[in-house]
């Protein structure tokens, strides 16, 4: 598939997590924006939130991981008013390929999850 109207730019689609962090805010302002978000960005695939902290997964299209990093980087900045998201910072981003996120189950072994300062004999 080609987006970009140019002969032979292949698109590939890539899943793109963004964390983005801040002071605290209300829970249901917060949630409130983030439902403005999830309909002006209507392919999410999901959104989890805390008071100081959002973490946005969804699929995105295009030529490299490059370009859809870029594009990942101005989400939140560019509906931040539209939406009415707090002016928080983008603190981490990740894009894969679908392939890497298929194989991610395959790889990894099952993780333990421990209370604090509690790890098994």
């Amino acid at each position: 598939m080609d987006v970009s109207g140019l002969p032979g730019a292949a698109t590939q689609l890539w899943h793109v997590t963004v964390t983005v962090s801040g002071p605290s805010v209300p829970m249901p302002q917060l949630r409130e924006a983030l439902d403005r978000l999830a309909h002006e960005r209507p392919f999410m695939v999901s959104v989890r939130y805390a008071a100081d902290r959002v973490e946005l997964r969804y699929w995105d299209e295009g030529e490299s991981l490059d370009d859809v990093a870029a594009l990942a980087l101005r989400v939140w900045g560019d509906h931040r008013r539209s939406a009415g998201l707090p002016d928080w910072a983008t603190v981490g981003v990740e894009v894969i390929d679908r392939d890497s996120l298929h194989r991610r189950g395959d790889d990894r072994p099952p993780s333990l999850l421990v209370a604090a300062g509690v790890a098994p004999l």
